[in-house]
This record gives C-alpha cells, sequence and structure tokens, in this order.
C-alpha cells in the first residue's frame, strides 16, 4: 500500500472491532473472495441452464456461450467490485465518503466490468479460431460458463479490497488496452487506421460508442490517480505537489474530452483537447524536478526521454513519414507508462523519506 492515510479511497482501512470477518487479515479476505467466486459460478450456470436449455451452443458470436460467459462476468465483475469497497467501507473506519468517491468507486467498478466482458469475448474469439467448426456439449457450457464468471468474480472481488495505487495504474492500462483493441478488431471501416486513432469514435455504431466510452472512463480514472499519487511525496517546494496534481488532472480531463468530442463531429474541440493533453504532460516532464526536488534522476531523464520520441514522432508525422495512427498509439503508451513509473518513483521517496 503506497499510502496508507484514511482518508485515502484506495487505503485499506483499518480494523473496527471484533466481526464475522476482520477486513486487515489476508485469511479473511481470502475466504472472501472465494465465497464470491463460488456464488458467481453456481448463480450464473443456473442462469445458463435457462438460457440455453440444457443443449450445446457455438463457442463465439451471436447466442454462444463465450458470448454469455463474457456478459454475465462483466455483471459479476461489477458486482464483486462494489461488495468488495463497500465491504471495506462498512467494517472500516474510513471517513465519511464524499461525491467523487462514489465517482471513483462507479469507473473502477465499469472498468473491471469492460476488462471481464472484452477479456472473454477476446478468447473465446481466439478459440473459435483454434476449433473451427466445433460446438461446446451441454454440461460443459454450464460449467464453462460459471467458471469464467467465478473467475471475474473471484480477481474482482480479491482487486477491490487489495486496491491501491499501482494496482489501480494496471487496471486503467489493461482496461485502455482491451476496449481501444476491441474497438480497432469491430471498426466498420478497414482503413481506420489510415486516419488517425480518433477515427474509431467517429462513427454511430456500437465500435465508436466502445471506444469513445473507454476514453472517457480512462480519462477519469486518470484525475482518480492525479489526486491520490500525490498525497504524501515529499518536496522542498511548498507549491510543487499542486502542480503536479493539477497538470495530471489536466491530462485526464483532456483524455476524457476526446471521448466526448468525436472528430468528425467537433474537429477543432477534439483536436484541442488533444493537444492539449500533450502539452500539459510536456509541462509536468519540463517542471518535474523543480515541483518534486527529490524524485530519482534516472525518473527525470526517463521524462525527458520520453517527451523528445514524443516530439520525434510529431515531427516525422509532419513531413509525411508516418501515419498519426503511430504517433497516437507510441505516445499514447509513453505517457501511460510514465505516469505508471511516476507512481512506483513517487512512492520509493515516500517511503525513504520516512525511514529517514
Amino acid at each position: 500500500m503506497t499510502h496508507t492515510s484514511s482518508e485515502t479511497t484506495f487505503a485499506r482501512p483499518a480494523p473496527a472491532g471484533a466481526g464475522a470477518f476482520d477486513t486487515s487479515s489476508e485469511r479473511s479476505l481470502e475466504s472472501l473472495a472465494l465465497a464470491a467466486g463460488a456464488v458467481a459460478f453456481v448463480l450464473v450456470a443456473l442462469v445458463a441452464l435457462v438460457v440455453f436449455g440444457f443443449q450445446a451452443a457455438p463457442i463465439s458470436g451471436p447466442g454462444s456461450v463465450g458470448q454469455f460467459a463474457a456478459i454475465a462476468s462483466g455483471i459479476v465483475a461489477i458486482a464483486a467490485v462494489l461488495a468488495g469497497r463497500i465491504l471495506l467501507r462498512r467494517r472500516g473506519s474510513a471517513s465519511r465518503a464524499r461525491p467523487l468517491d462514489y465517482l471513483d468507486l462507479a469507473a473502477l467498478a465499469f472498468a473491471h466490468g469492460v476488462i471481464a466482458l472484452l477479456g472473454w469475448t477476446l478468447l473465446a474469439v481466439i478459440l473459435e479460431q483454434a476449433f473451427i467448426g466445433a460446438e461446446v456439449f451441454a454440461l460443459p457450457v454450464l460449467i464453462l460458463s460459471g467458471a469464467a464468471a467465478a473467475m471475474s468474480g473471484y480477481v474482482s472481488f480479491f482487486s477491490a479490497t487489495h486496491m491501491d495505487l499501482q494496482l489501480l495504474a494496471a487496471v486503467l492500462a489493461v482496461f485502455l488496452v482491451l476496449g481501444v483493441l476491441a474497438s480497432m478488431l469491430t471498426a466498420s471501416d478497414p482503413d481506420w487506421w489510415k486516419d488517425n486513432l480518433s477515427a474509431l469514435g467517429m462513427s454511430s455504431n456500437v465500435s465508436a460508442f466502445a471506444f469513445n466510452i473507454t476514453i472517457i472512463v480512462a480519462g477519469f480514472l486518470v484525475t482518480t490517480l492525479a489526486r491520490y499519487a500525490t498525497r504524501g511525496i515529499p518536496t522542498a517546494n511548498p507549491k510543487g505537489i499542486g502542480r503536479v496534481r493539477v497538470c495530471l488532472i489536466v491530462v485526464g480531463v483532456f483524455l476524457g474530452l476526446v471521448g466526448v468530442f468525436p472528430v468528425d463531429q467537433f474537429f477543432a474541440v477534439h483536436t484541442g483537447v488533444a493537444s492539449g493533453m500533450v502539452v500539459a504532460f510536456g509541462v509536468l516532464v519540463i517542471g518535474l524536478p523543480r515541483w518534486i526536488t527529490g524524485m530519482p534522476r534516472p525518473f527525470v531523464v526517463v521524462g525527458w526521454l520520453f517527451l523528445a520520441v514524443t516530439l520525434a514522432l510529431a515531427v516525422l508525422f509532419a513531413v509525411g513519414y508516418y501515419t498519426l495512427t503511430a504517433v497516437e498509439l507510441v505516445a499514447g503508451i509513453l505517457v501511460f507508462t510514465w505516469i505508471v513509473l511516476f507512481i512506483r518513483n513517487g512512492a520509493a521517496l515516500e517511503q525513504d523519506t520516512r525511514r529517514g
């Protein structure tokens, strides 16, 4: 756990006394996670029995076991995250939840649900390509559906009850990758990549909706990381933490606005917020050594290197060597990698200061 303050949404609350389960005990949390998985297995298997009528089903596609398992797992994942976070708050001594805490919880639950939905969907598509023409027999339909839901429930409950900033960053990365990948694979225009990454959100079909929602939620999760990742980091500059937080929040807000304003309908606004996100990241990288004075020098150099690569790719696009899609993909990977590294280096700086 990076930050131990009870005011932090992702901090583990302290035990509140005797109870059936002690949320500070790893054994209790593990037992609850297993129970969540077991309940999910039974309920989803029973629903599958009703839906499929104990009949064989295809691996993926409409009416398939893959489609059913993915949808059921997404619902289970959302419920498991909500249950896990609510349990910790009720059993702990955390301060009263604020409106932003509820929004954080909703975004976190939604991200887990989408990860489960898209993860099982992609796995079913891959398996169908491996077992061409095969059908899943009646009993395995029930078992596989229940098993997928059980795994999703267990992992999501465990994630919710052990959530810290590093894990949140990992959830954000997986959520963003799966969401964008699913939009790429289901895009109605096969030549979308010849324009730019934002072309995935231009049409009115499900693929475009999925892309835009993914970007919006990812932007909100970045603002969540910005609010909590900067707490407790020591610095000699009294205004430094605030400036770092503002830059990270601007990156998150502008990322979300990229999804709110599709490029085909709001070209000027879309281009403006996308460019503003890069500018905010550049300001953050350049100003970081002055704002957080103890930040490790190698990390500062990595930030400058990432920024230089991004600018170099922009120049290559301007001269017609690279497509805009390639520039956006590489720049996006570098920015999110930098955010993850920032969280880890900030945590290391805080821990070293406490020991000293």
